[in-house]
């Protein structure tokens, strides 16, 4: 394991510095995970911790920011279709904004600044009272013990919380929509079918998982890289959080520039 980031000069080399060891670490991850499992001696009793305290402490937020988003999709978009005379065209819009990007990001959000920063602060307040130091003595190998069960936790859990987002903010966006603004039931149902397909809610699942990988590998390497006391664990919690979102976006970027690519829209060919 590291034992703490050298000291660079400047702030673009302490970036690329930082940068190439959250690659190393992540292949080194994916290396103790394939030996975990070629193995048989994944840490089942870790993963059922974190996955428990993932989402507990991610559902409920989770939830909070989705309904009232669903609300304001709903309100904006019945408001612009009633000026174009597309009143029915909100199930629609809800395949292309919910399925497509709020869920998996509101997912992202909710594992990288509440299930991540917990991650970072507990494997770094390990770290500076010796406790990390102290398996790497003993033999064990504090990769394969505390990080993969803490990745893989994170994964299961925000694609499970990904199905939960969608069933949510669709619900709620129909519900506003028939009983508030008075649109056609069949007529949200028709267009949400139309445009939306099995492939989406795929990719929004897949896009909730690699956001969580993302997020996970940053928490557990900043903190396993924490150094200075209380103050040095906060300062890690505050990069790992920040480090998360800029990865997310940018994967989240990649993904959707990609998927229309192998997965052409009905009617083209």
């Amino acid at each position: 394991m590291h034992r703490g980031l050298p000291t660079t000069r400047g702030p673009i080399a302490d970036a690329l510095l930082q940068a190439g060891l959250l690659l190393d670490f992540a292949v080194r991850t994916a290396g103790a995970a394939f030996r975990c499992a070629r193995r048989a001696r994944f840490n089942f009793a870790e993963f059922l911790r974190q996955a428990v305290f993932l989402a507990s402490v991610t559902t409920l937020p989770a939830l909070l920011v989705t309904i009232p988003l669903g609300v304001v999709v709903a309100l904006n978009v019945g408001s612009l279709a009633g000026q174009l005379g597309a009143q029915g065209y909100g199930g629609a819009v809800v395949a292309f904004v919910i399925v497509g990007q709020a869920a998996p990001l509101i997912c992202a959000l909710m594992i990288s600044g509440v299930g991540g920063s917990a991650m970072c602060a507990d494997l770094g307040a390990r770290k500076i009272r010796d406790e990390v130091d102290a398996l790497e003595v003993m033999g064990l190998p504090v990769v394969e013990r505390l990080v993969v069960p803490r990745v893989v936790a994170a994964m299961v859990v925000n694609a499970l919380l990904a199905c939960i987002v969608l069933l949510v903010g669709i619900t709620t966006t129909f519900l506003f929509q028939v009983l508030v603004l008075g649109d056609a039931p069949g007529a949200f149902l028709r267009t949400l079918t139309q445009f939306s397909r099995v492939p989406d809610f795929v990719v929004a699942l897949l896009k909730a998982a690699v956001f969580a990988v993302l997020a996970a590998l940053v928490s557990c390497f900043k903190g396993l890289t924490a150094r200075g006391g209380p103050g040095g664990v906060a300062n890690a919690v505050n990069e790992a959080v920040v480090i998360s979102f800029i990865l997310v976006f940018v994967a989240n970027a990649v993904i959707t520039e990609l998927y229309p690519l192998l997965v052409p829209a009905k009617g083209e060919y």
